[in-house]
């Protein structure tokens, strides 16, 4: 690697919108985020299932076809 041309790597604090705080390594010493892996849907299990069986129900319901045949 070349001398004084690469950024500093400094621990960075990292702060989410939730409260929740870490470390992780960075360039910057603090950042912000919106969500983290203690208050996003995904991680928490609060995010809602999509439901694709009735997507066939709702395309006949429609279109006004109320006996379909196999």
């Amino acid at each position: 690697m070349k001398k004084n041309i690469h950024p500093n790597y400094v621990d960075c604090v990292v702060t989410c919108a939730c409260g929740n705080s870490f470390t992780v390594k960075s360039t910057k010493p603090e950042m912000h985020v919106e969500v983290c892996n203690q208050c996003h849907p995904f991680f928490t299990n609060k995010q809602g299932t999509t439901v694709k069986t009735g997507r066939v129900e709702k395309f006949n319901r429609k279109y006004g076809r109320t006996n379909v045949e196999k």
